[in-house]
């Protein structure tokens, strides 16, 4: 794992200790690999509950509840189904975030509508995801390790985003 990963990785483990929250992966493409990033920080425990590993659309609609419908009209490398898998690792894992990537990493599976190097993010809790789609291709191992990256950048952002949400709340309050 890489430097920039690291550091994130420790924002995030900050943040969670904090918060008193945890987290969970759902994850397609990326094998393992944000699960991976997440827990490289020691006592990962108290915040990490586990990650599903979907990475073909039986097991997407069987542990994570993707609709067969999206599945079939868009495929599975669409945002509905990244913000599907955050909605559904949250109620399998009993979370209260998780983070997700569907995508075509390569050298193969792409279509002309949707390339190899598409690969949809996506994190947040059962009621908020956000996502976004990242479209590169430098080759199998760069692609993952570019989604990893973005994917824990965007969860930190999020993270960030709620923790000050929660303290606006309680000052409220």
């Amino acid at each position: 794992m890489d430097f920039e990963s690291k550091i994130i990785s420790r924002e995030i483990s900050q943040l969670l200790w904090e918060m008193d929250k945890t987290v969970g992966t759902a994850e397609s493409c990326t094998g393992g690999r944000i699960a991976e990033a997440i827990i490289s920080v020691p006592g990962a425990s108290k915040y990490f509950k586990g990650g599903v590993i979907s990475y073909v659309d039986e097991i997407k609609m069987k542990l994570l509840g993707i609709s067969q419908q999206v599945l079939d009209e868009k495929s599975a490398v669409c945002e509905e189904v990244a913000c599907q898998m955050v909605v559904g690792a949250c109620k399998a894992l009993n979370t209260d975030y998780a983070i997700s990537a569907t995508g075509y990493a390569g050298p193969g599976g792409g279509t002309k509508e949707i390339p190899v190097g598409t690969i949809w993010l996506a994190c947040g809790t059962q009621e908020k995801q956000v996502a976004m789609m990242v479209q590169v291709d430098h080759g199998r191992d760069i692609n993952l390790a570019i989604a990893t990256n973005k994917a824990i950048q965007m969860f930190l952002d999020f993270l960030k985003s709620d923790a000050q949400s929660e303290t606006e709340t309680e000052k409220e309050g």
